[in-house]
């Protein structure tokens, strides 16, 4: 406690170091560029995971998240086989077709009870996907 008030008797001490305009221009900068760097442009979706399982002959299991910043009235979808914002119309109606989401030369059908879709690929081999 004697540190204390020596500390407070001095009339130059103070409880913030005292840092030059520049230091704290570069400080607020840096803040500024790690901020704006973790934000995603509107309407862009980037993967974030990606699991494989290969572990069933004849058969691939993939898992992905993918993190949106969509616009108002879009949600989080899959166009052209990558994430992407759609019309949030689509998912409530469970027309997944609708956003378009195989590639160009697959033919899409929605699942019996609209659980996902499939992507059928000219040769005949089948991409299922579902949604939970």
């Amino acid at each position: 406690m004697a540190s204390v008030s020596r500390l407070a008797r001095r009339k130059d001490a103070s409880h913030w170091p005292r840092m030059s305009s520049t230091f704290w221009a570069v400080v607020l900068l840096t803040a500024l560029l790690v901020l704006y760097c973790g934000q995603l442009a509107a309407g862009t979706c980037e993967i974030v995971t990606l699991d494989r399982d290969s572990s069933q002959p004849r058969r691939t299991i993939a898992r992905q998240t993918a993190r949106c910043a969509c616009k108002k009235g879009q949600i989080a979808g899959t166009t052209r086989a990558r994430p992407a914002c759609v019309d949030a119309g689509i998912v409530r109606k469970k027309q997944w077709c609708e956003m378009v989401p195989c590639l160009e030369d697959e033919g899409c059908d929605l699942l019996v009870n609209k659980s996902g879709w499939t992507c059928t690929q000219p040769g005949g081999r089948v991409k299922t996907t579902t949604v939970s």
